[in-house]
């Protein structure tokens, strides 16, 4: 039931995305829909292929069997439950943020994950554009933290939903006006936000490392308000990527693995 659930949500925050983009788009993109599009949808669906076929909702299920053997911090401790539930959304979030900031500072994650700004464009469907080994890793380190967090099985999905449409969010390419982006922005990531960490240059791309609320980057100082030329003069992507031959769905599959 939990999987039919993020999935509904997923697609209909998608679609809602993509007619948003359409309506009120950010930037002019550079590179076709059409080049991209099939790559980052392709990604998706043979990550979600992989799941389905593995350890897709086992992240749920760890929550469950951390409760019912009163395994993890929140298991031990008498708290009431609204308070595990935030307690828990907020640890999870965090410890998000910190994996997002070990996949660009340790070499042979990074390898995984530069797939992902491979992308010399920003758009919604950039937020599907994960090596499936980089979301497999991510879900094992996810049962990890709600096994010793010992987060309630509510709380685990409602993070997923929220990570879920979070990314989809972020990575829109969409017309926010500056004044009330500038307010969203001390609470939440907004797509301005997040654009600049997809942006050529070294020093904005290693910034701006949160996946939904923004504090994590102010307290731990990774934090960029505006991109050097700006939200629409800026470069997306990995420099060494954007001349080289044709980035195709099978390349991106071997590319952490080629020295």
């Amino acid at each position: 039931m939990d999987t039919l659930i993020r999935l509904g949500v997923f697609v209909g925050t998608l679609i809602m995305m993509m007619l948003w983009e359409a309506r009120a788009p950010r930037r002019q993109l550079r590179y076709s829909r059409w080049q991209r599009w099939p790559i980052n949808i392709g990604l998706s669906a043979i990550t979600a292929m992989l799941l389905r076929l593995s350890i897709g909702g086992i992240a749920y299920f760890a929550a469950i069997l951390a409760s019912e053997m009163e395994f993890g911090l929140l298991n031990m401790l008498i708290l009431p439950q609204w308070l595990s539930l935030v307690v828990a959304l907020i640890s999870l979030d965090l410890a998000l943020f910190g994996q997002h900031l070990a996949m660009h500072r340790w070499p042979l994650l990074w390898r995984l994950h530069k797939v992902h700004h491979t992308d010399l464009d920003f758009d919604v469907t950039t937020a599907v554009r994960f090596h499936p080994v980089e979301i497999i890793l991510s879900l094992v380190y996810k049962v990890i933290i709600i096994s010793l967090l010992g987060a309630p099985a509510l709380a685990v999905l409602i993070f997923e939903l929220i990570l879920s449409t979070s990314a989809l969010f972020n990575h829109g390419n969409i017309m926010i006006p500056v004044r009330w982006d500038k307010r969203l922005r001390w609470l939440l990531v907004t797509p301005d936000m997040h654009r600049i960490h997809h942006s050529s240059t070294q020093t904005e791309t290693d910034s701006n490392f949160g996946f939904s609320i923004s504090i994590w980057d102010r307290l731990f100082g990774t934090y960029i308000g505006e991109p050097a030329l700006g939200q629409k003069g800026m470069k997306i992507g990995l420099s060494q990527f954007r001349y080289s031959s044709a980035v195709t769905l099978k390349k991106l599959l071997l590319m952490p693995f080629k020295p």
